[in-house]
């Protein structure tokens, strides 16, 4: 795990396109542009973008910061993508750590996930595993491709 150098990028999009086009995970337009994609996953001071890698091949990457800006920015949110050849070795897992981690050292009082696929069983039990608890359900917020509409978690792990 390594902060996002902008040479990273060559790589982190293709894992981003992939995850956005399906359309079963994020509320991102699955037409998202390169340029609309960038300015979204690569955060500024004082968020941060992080990859994974193994060698020089990044297999996945984290955004991270404030949830919200004004009262609301002493609680954190993250986001992980993983690279699909990279799924299911803990890669998620060690990002959401990382996320965790960050975001205790900068002094916040918790990290909120705002829009958790229900369906997105993996990630759900991933965060349940961390600490985190579902906090609310928005009944059928997300049109999944395949299972039509399915309930928006938000999740939150208090510090």
């Amino acid at each position: 795990m390594r902060p996002f150098e902008q040479a990273d990028w060559d790589q982190v999009w293709p894992i981003v396109r992939q995850v956005v086009r399906a359309a079963d995970t994020y509320t991102y337009d699955p037409a998202m542009t390169e340029a609309a994609a960038r300015g979204t996953w690569l955060e500024s001071p004082p968020g941060r973008t992080v990859v994974a890698v193994e060698g020089s091949r990044v297999t996945g990457t984290a955004k991270m910061g404030p949830n919200k800006p004004g009262p609301g920015a002493h609680v954190a949110t993250a986001s992980f993508m993983v690279a699909e050849n990279a799924r299911g070795r803990g890669i998620g897992a060690a990002l959401c750590r990382y996320a965790i981690d960050w975001a205790r050292e900068q002094g916040y009082a918790g990290i909120q996930f705002n829009a958790v696929a229900a369906s997105n069983t993996a990630a759900v039990a991933v965060y349940r595993r961390l600490g985190f608890t579902i906090v609310g359900t928005v009944p059928r917020a997300f049109q999944h491709p395949t299972l039509g509409r399915v309930g928006l978690h938000i999740m939150y792990l208090e510090f």
